[in-house]
């Protein structure tokens, strides 16, 4: 996923801060909460991207929507919307995270099927690909995509390894033009 510039400027702004004042696990586990509020609530991010509501309102809703989280936590929301870049929150939320777990060595592994697989199959295509490194720690986000046809694709950090059947096939019918 590419996340923009601001939202990697405002993470490292964060993590920096957390870092210092000792409360990265905390803004860790909140930032986590806002990135799954974000990604959930359509209307949310739809009031967020109304460019007529001022940002003394979004910032009241946003007080009330996130009044559990710690004041680092609140404190960053609210700047994100004065300086009018709440559109990029959850960005900002999921990059935090990211910089969290590479710190912690956690490896972000994404697996594409088409159907469903048993955990016994998971676990064999993790095994058998040396992207992986099974002694550390590693975050696994399964996706369904029935246009691969069958097979799978595996990305880990920025490498990726398709074996699926829809690009062998388009790979089949690359060579029969080229012959």
């Amino acid at each position: 996923m590419l996340t923009s510039k601001v939202a990697k400027r405002y993470a490292q702004g964060l993590l920096d801060f957390t870092n210092e004042s000792g409360q990265t696990a905390t803004v860790f586990s909140e930032m986590k909460d806002v990135a799954k509020i974000m990604s959930e609530s359509k209307d949310l991010n739809k009031f967020f991207l109304t460019p007529y509501i001022d940002a003394k309102k979004k910032i009241e809703v946003a007080n009330e929507i996130f009044k559990g989280l710690s004041l680092s936590s609140q404190n960053l929301i609210r700047l994100v919307i004065k300086q009018g870049r709440e559109s990029q929150l959850k960005n900002i939320a999921q990059e935090y995270i990211n910089k969290v777990e590479d710190i912690n060595g956690v490896q972000r592994v994404v697996l594409t099927t088409a159907t469903q697989l048993s955990n016994a199959n998971i676990e064999e295509i993790l095994r058998s690909s040396n992207l992986i490194n099974m002694t550390s720690n590693f975050d696994l986000k399964i996706n369904i995509n029935p246009d691969i046809l069958g097979g799978y694709i595996l990305r880990v950090g920025d490498q990726q390894l398709d074996a699926s059947v829809k690009t062998k096939l388009n790979q089949v019918k690359k060579d029969f033009q080229l012959n």
